[in-house]
């Protein structure tokens, strides 16, 4: 390969990282979204809660079914389908909350929202993954690796506090269908230009066509299974802390400004996430997963005893400071364990273990503050953190005593090919 190949940005061109950036809110916007319609529409906080961890359930069955079909077929037609059906079901959700029709038909519609919902974020780190592998000259590989590992996470530390905000605007301003509506809208419009972007096939036609996919049974390995525990204790931490949240703002008359307050932990997540691609390759992955967790835990600990809005603030810019390095790590370690051709298949079960995390904790730690009052609720983000914690540990324990070869890992792409795009 030549010395002059192309950066990353230059291999996917201008309008990649906007589209992808846009088009991965509709599904941070689903189980708030569906959570805040059905509340208001069939005033039952406790069935809103089932509600939106049906839309989990739905991710958690078919979200990896869709990477599989994308390192099968490839994702331009897997997406184009997807967004079709993710645009109706977001559109019926919208309507049947409001209809005569009975309790299960709106659990059913919201277990299709999470079924079909379009799975960006993995497709994007499994395309960005291929382009680095295929495209970049051997030297660069490695830094560009762990550069967009680093802004993949932040984009998604991003979108999953700009999506909650945005349907706590929409809700208010407008009405409680607007942001299933508007998720609808986005999902329509971007998540379709997502497909259709030349990025969607590169790898694909430099392979000429052939694809060559692992056996299932390897995506069953105890090494890749730590790595989908580790990033569900982040789904979980997600979910109890904006609910949690949410009850602390209640109790002290402001419930609609929990979005903002949440969004303070998005700042030291987000500048740490991009940060990690400045550490030393001496600090090695499994190091890093447990250093930043020990954040994530210490933090957390602190929660319950936390009395004026000020002091959660300060508190959450720290534990933010573990969140964002944290999923970096996790899917790093993600993509480089990916058995041949199943890239797709991987980073969309990373996908959708963080919703199926994010949903269940949202419904638990709502039904603990209504029963138990917020000194409960605030409790379970620890629960959450320590989760993380003793992945991190079992991680340590199944990793190799050297460091990880991530160029060695992504040389090793370059010779199989990956058939995610």
């Amino acid at each position: 390969m030549s010395a002059h190949s192309p950066s990353l940005l230059r291999a996917t061109g201008p309008t990649y990282f906007p589209i992808a950036l846009v088009a991965r809110l509709p599904y941070a916007m689903m189980v708030v979204g569906v959570l805040t319609l059905v509340v208001a529409g069939r005033d039952s906080l406790a069935f809103g809660g089932l509600s939106s961890a049906m839309v989990g359930l739905g991710a958690a069955c078919f979200g990896p079914l869709l990477g599989a079909a994308a390192d099968r077929f490839g994702q331009r037609p897997v997406l184009l389908v997807a967004g079709i059906a993710s645009t109706t079901a977001l559109g019926a959700m919208a309507w049947v909350v409001y209809s005569p029709l009975p309790g299960a038909a709106v659990l059913a519609v919201a277990f299709v929202v999470g079924a079909s919902a379009p799975q960006i974020a993995p497709m994007s780190r499994s395309r960005l993954v291929q382009l680095i592998a295929s495209r970049l000259a051997p030297a660069r590989r490695e830094r560009t690796f762990d550069t967009t590992m680093a802004y993949e996470s932040a984009a998604d530390e991003m979108v999953f506090i700009i999506g909650p905000f945005l349907v706590g605007i929409l809700g208010t301003a407008l009405d409680p269908w607007a942001p299933v509506a508007g998720a609808a809208v986005v999902t329509l419009v971007f998540v379709t230009a997502f497909a259709l972007h030349p990025t969607a096939q590169v790898t694909r036609a430099a392979r000429g066509g052939e694809v060559e996919i692992a056996r299932a049974a390897e995506l069953a390995r105890p090494a890749l299974l730590v790595v989908i525990a580790g990033i569900l204790g982040v789904g979980l931490f997600f979910g109890s802390m904006l609910t949690s949240l949410t009850a602390f703002m209640d109790d002290r008359g402001n419930a609609e400004g929990a979005g903002l307050v949440y969004g303070v932990m998005g700042i030291g997540s987000a500048v740490f996430a991009l940060g990690v691609a400045l550490f030393p390759a001496a600090f090695s992955l499994r190091a890093r997963w447990l250093t930043f967790a020990g954040v994530l835990v210490a933090g957390t600990a602190v929660l319950p005893f936390v009395e004026s809005v000020t002091g959660l603030c300060v508190l959450l810019l720290v534990i933010g400071i573990g969140v964002g390095p944290t999923m970096v790590t996790q899917y790093s370690l993600g993509a480089l364990r990916s058995p041949v051709g199943r890239s797709a298949t991987v980073m969309t079960m990373l996908g959708s273990a963080v919703i199926v995390g994010q949903a269940t904790a949202s419904a638990v730690t709502g039904q603990l503050a209504d029963r138990l009052g917020t000194g409960a609720a605030l409790v379970v983000p620890l629960g959450a953190a320590s989760v993380v914690m003793v992945a991190g540990l079992v991680n340590w324990v199944l990793s190799p005593v050297a460091p990880a070869l991530r160029g060695a890992a992504l040389e090793e792409q370059t010779l199989v090919g990956v058939a995610g795009a």
